[in-house]
């Protein structure tokens, strides 16, 4: 991971992070892009979508994912027809994961991205002398002893997701008490991650999710997850040459093919599932996701 440390300033960081997310295809004429806690999207209308990110200066990776994440999700607001009704909203919010993920893990976690952003990186900082190899590398290394969700990997992400899943249902079942939710949470970091948790900073208390009663949201994440891989590879089906051009920073038609396969559609079917029929001949299919990550770890890891 020693591509991703050192210091690096954050108004940089910043400039860099709006000329990719520019690149990908987020407007800021029709939007603009600040700083939060924690990163976030909110849209009055496709004419005014507004994302944030949050940046560290001892390292890079943060900033430049999350900003990326949240384009994914300014990008399809942007996209969403302008009438003002019902039918031109987001269909759900693991349709809106799913583009958000798209773009942070299927495009901006790749190689050939890295091919193409790598340099940015040397130009912005000049003793960043690391390889797109040794970039894409770092930015997919698996981390065992991680705690926080939103620092997780691709790999151990869904176990964290199933982790808030499992208390939520138990406690909406009335099976587990709001004040067991630190102990139960430590043991479940334990069993499914083999991690110790030092306090509940880092343990149940590391979202803002519950705080908002955004009770059920996290499994979006994983939902969202396999809903991107499922499009990744249709996408590429559709545009061969996807990865080549990915490799020479042209975004321009995979943002116009999910468009015409999502964004336009706003809530035209029912569900994810309808939807996924409709525009790709099958419902939703983790095959894709597993597929995915066993291609993908295997290769980094050789195994």
């Amino acid at each position: 991971t020693a591509p991703l440390k050192g210091t690096f300033d954050v108004d940089i960081q910043k400039r860099i992070c709006r000329e990719v997310v520019g690149q990908l295809g987020f407007e800021e004429t029709r939007g603009r892009i600040d700083v939060a806690v924690h990163p976030f999207t909110s849209s009055s209308s496709p004419a005014d979508v507004r994302i944030t990110s949050r940046f560290s200066d001892d390292e890079w990776q943060m900033g430049l994912l999350a900003t990326i994440h949240e384009a994914g999700h300014g990008m399809y607001e942007q996209s969403l027809g302008d009438s003002g009704l019902e039918i031109d909203q987001a269909l759900s919010m693991g349709v809106h994961e799913s583009q958000s993920l798209f773009w942070e893990r299927m495009i901006g976690k790749s190689l050939p991205f890295w091919k193409w952003a790598t340099p940015k990186l040397q130009e912005a900082y000049g003793s960043f002398n690391h390889t797109p190899e040794q970039v894409y590398g770092a930015v997919n290394a698996i981390k065992p002893d991680n705690l926080i969700r939103v620092d997780a990997d691709e790999l151990t992400y869904p176990l964290h997701v199933l982790l808030r899943y499992r208390l939520e249902k138990d406690i909406i079942e009335g099976s587990l008490a709001v004040e067991d939710i630190p102990s139960k949470w430590n043991s479940l970091m334990k069993d499914l991650l083999g991690v110790e948790v030092p306090d509940d900073s880092q343990g149940c208390l590391q979202d803002i999710h519950w705080s908002a009663f955004a009770i059920g949201y996290f499994p979006t994440y994983l939902l969202g997850s396999s809903t991107a891989a499922q499009l990744a590879f249709y996408c590429e089906k559709d545009i061969p040459d996807m990865y080549e051009k990915i490799e020479k920073g042209q975004f321009h038609e995979l943002k116009e093919w999910l468009t015409a396969k999502v964004h336009k559609h706003g809530k035209r079917y029912k569900s994810l599932d309808d939807l996924l029929e409709a525009q790709l001949g099958e419902k939703l299919n983790p095959k894709y996701f597993i597929d995915y990550l066993e291609a993908k770890y295997s290769e980094l890891y050789q195994c």
